[in-house]
Order: C-alpha cells, then sequence, then structure tokens
C-alpha cells in the first residue's frame, strides 16, 4: 500500500496546502507515475469543492479532479491514479462515503492495485478502522462508524497536549485515556500539526515539519512518546521499521 496520512492540511506560515509534506508526497506521485489525482472532497462543508482541487494542483503539480464530477464515482476510483481525501467534518464525509458507495472501491483500489492514498484530517480519520477518535462534532445524525480500515489501529489527528487556559472540560489525554478505557484492546496514534504516517509497502515511516514526537495512548499503560515508528511495529504488523 502507498498511504499518506497527515494530521493537518497546512503548517503554521505554510502557503500550500500539504506544503509541509510536498517532498513526501512528490517522493511517491513520481514513483507510482501518477499524473493525476481524484478528490474526495465531502468533509468540505462551507468550502468550494473545485477550489480544493485547485489549491491541490498548485502545490503537487498534477490533474487533481473533484469526484463529483463524475456521474459514476465508483468507476472514478477504479480508474484514478492517485485518491486524494480533504479535510473537513469526519462525519460528514464518513456518511458520504457510505451514501456515495465509495468504501469497497477505494480499499480495492488501494489494496490490490495500489493506488496512492492521501489524506489530512477527516481524509486520515477514515482510512482507521472507524471515526470514533476524531475531534469533529457529529453534525449528521445518520452517521455510520466503521471506516476504510486501510490503517489498522485509531489515529487522533490535530493531536494537541496544551492545557488552555480558562478551560474546565476534559483535555485530549483525558479524552484519548477515555477511548481506551471503553475499548481495553484498542491503541491510539496521536498526531501532532505538521506531521504524518506514511506506509510504502511494508515500510511505516513518520515525519514531523516541526521535529515533534507522536503519542501511543493504551489501556493500562503509560502513554508513550516517539520520533520514530519501532514503537508502531507490533501495532502495525505487516510494516517493518
Amino acid at each position: 500500500m502507498e498511504l499518506i496520512l497527515l494530521s493537518n492540511g497546512k503548517a503554521s506560515g505554510d502557503a500550500e496546502l500539504l506544503g509541509y509534506a510536498k517532498k513526501q508526497i512528490l517522493t511517491v506521485l513520481e514513483r507510482r507515475k501518477a499524473t493525476k489525482a481524484i478528490l474526495i472532497p465531502y468533509a468540505l462543508i462551507r468550502s468550494n469543492y473545485d477550489d480544493r482541487a485547485r489549491d491541490l494542483e498548485k502545490t503537487l503539480g498534477i490533474q487533481v479532479t473533484s469526484i463529483h464530477h463524475f456521474d459514476n464515482q465508483a468507476e472514478a476510483i477504479d480508474q484514478a491514479e492517485c485518491i486524494i481525501i480533504s479535510g473537513g467534518n469526519t462525519w460528514m464525509l464518513n456518511q458520504m462515503l457510505h451514501e456515495k458507495c465509495l468504501i469497497v472501491p477505494i480499499q480495492r483500489a488501494v489494496r490490490e492495485r495500489e493506488v496512492p492514498y492521501i489524506g489530512w484530517s477527516a481524509g486520515c480519520n477514515v482510512a482507521c478502522p472507524s471515526i470514533r477518535t476524531t475531534n469533529d462534532m457529529p453534525v449528521r445524525s445518520s452517521v455510520v462508524l466503521p471506516s476504510l480500515g486501510l490503517f489498522p489501529i485509531q489515529i487522533n489527528p490535530h493531536y494537541i497536549d496544551a492545557h488552555l487556559s480558562g478551560h474546565m472540560g476534559e483535555t485530549r489525554d483525558e479524552r484519548l485515556a477515555e477511548f481506551c478505557a471503553v475499548n481495553p484492546t484498542e491503541s491510539v496514534v496521536a498526531l501532532r500539526e505538521a506531521s504524518l504516517l506514511q506506509i510504502s509497502g511494508t515500510k511505516l515511516r513518520y515525519f514531523s515539519a516541526k521535529d515533534q514526537g507522536f503519542k501511543i495512548f493504551r489501556h493500562g499503560q503509560e502513554t508513550t512518546e516517539h520520533t520514530d515508528t519501532s514503537a508502531l511495529s507490533a501495532l502495525v504488523p505487516f510494516t517493518c521499521c
């Protein structure tokens, strides 16, 4: 598989969408000889789909077409050279993937044809087994929790461990600890801003534009921070570091 799962779309000060990960993405596109991509923009609620596609074209230098232009969207995925899934609202995105019957076509494209999958924020969330570790508000009442399951464990994008002044609710660490308490056999990888996990074949890599680590949350175990992926080898068994 070729997965690039990003915490967010822009790092602080970036002019380009996905600019902080441009090197990693272009390397994959060149290796796969991809000259065009299908954008799945259904996480966007107040932004224009085609504007998002044009932003990606500026960064990546390839043709990017929003999937809403295709009459047969599953067929478009079957012919895709690259699949890009935008950030936005994860609940909306996951529901639309099910309503548009795109779950299985995406899974087949990525697993069987090794089509590169690039997803940030909501697009990162839906690559996991479920969307239960999203930070987003469930704006749709008819939600479906199972998602693509391309990455075998849960990810929490936009992770922040700062304590906001005046905030009396649970911290992110407390919320993730609650998830692990309710789901004691599952683990969560917490990705800070401007960081990503990349799978290329059997290779699993981590990159942070800010030289920060990621955290792993497990029930009954101390939360640990890491800067390399060796700690994930047992959790992502089909990869090596």
